[in-house]
């Protein structure tokens, strides 16, 4: 399994240009005013703010669609059902199954707001190397156990499905057949999902240990720019991308208030 959230930081886009500090604030902030909304009208604005950021930022659609995928099928899982249990507007009825005009549309708010959320998180740290993205964390004042578990997550979330599909191909070559349903196979995926959490267990302790031994939680000092000196560092063009994205999740917010 290859996460690869920055497989494409080398592009030459304006959003790669992006201070990485400022970026974190700045779509962290259109996150933030994303999953605020609740009011139908501004969902075709969350839309087009998130299509500009996607073009400028010139990922491949390839690298979204891939991303969106595995979330999507939870996703559709839990609201596939809410327009035929949610609400009492019937628009729709044969037999006994009817569907629901207010499940309908919590169905499309929260599919576009999952959809916004997510690009927008791609274009966050699949626009610069993600220890750019971790560095600028501890630089923001983000605290060092939460910056250190997220590079540690990235890292062995890739080494723990490589050991995944190693099993499972050790698995096959010993005439393990994974579309039969059986007591039998459903005992062997019993054992492989034990086994990789308890493989997974002991290598987080040799890790920190270690860690531990490296002089981890030791750590004499904590530089800290801040928001002040990326401003200052970042060109004008920078700063106005980030006061834009900024003015548009505070409108956003406030819309959704007065609404």
């Amino acid at each position: 399994m290859k996460l690869t959230l920055d497989q494409y930081a080398h592009i030459d886009s304006p959003i790669h240009h992006w201070n990485q500090q400022l970026k974190l604030i700045a779509l962290g902030a259109l996150i933030f005013a994303f999953a605020f909304v609740e009011t139908l009208a501004l969902l075709p604005i969350m839309v087009g703010i998130t299509t500009i950021f996607f073009c400028l930022s010139r990922l491949p659609l390839s690298f979204l669609l891939s991303r969106l995928k595995y979330p999507g099928i939870f996703i559709a899982v839990v609201v596939l059902i809410l327009p035929f249990i949610s609400g009492k507007t019937v628009i729709w009825e044969w037999g006994g199954i009817s569907i629901q005009q207010e499940g309908l549309l919590a169905v499309i708010l929260i599919v576009t707001r999952f959809i916004c959320i997510l690009t927008m998180s791609l274009i966050l740290f699949g626009t610069a190397p993600f220890i750019s993205s971790i560095k600028a964390m501890r630089s923001l004042g983000l605290p060092s156990v939460l910056v250190d578990m997220t590079l540690l997550a990235y890292r062995y979330l890739e080494l723990f499905g490589e050991t995944l599909t190693t099993m499972q191909q050790s698995m096959k070559l010993r005439g393990f057949k994974v579309n039969r349903f059986s007591k039998r196979n459903l005992t062997l995926l019993a054992s492989l999902i034990g086994t990789l959490l308890v493989r997974s267990y002991e290598q987080s302790q040799r890790v920190y240990q270690a860690m531990i031994l490296r002089g981890y939680g030791y750590q004499l000092s904590n530089q800290q720019t801040g928001l002040r000196s990326a401003l200052q560092q970042a060109t004008p063009l920078m700063q106005f991308w980030f006061w834009f994205s900024c003015a548009i999740a505070l409108s956003l917010i406030i819309a959704e208030i007065l609404t």
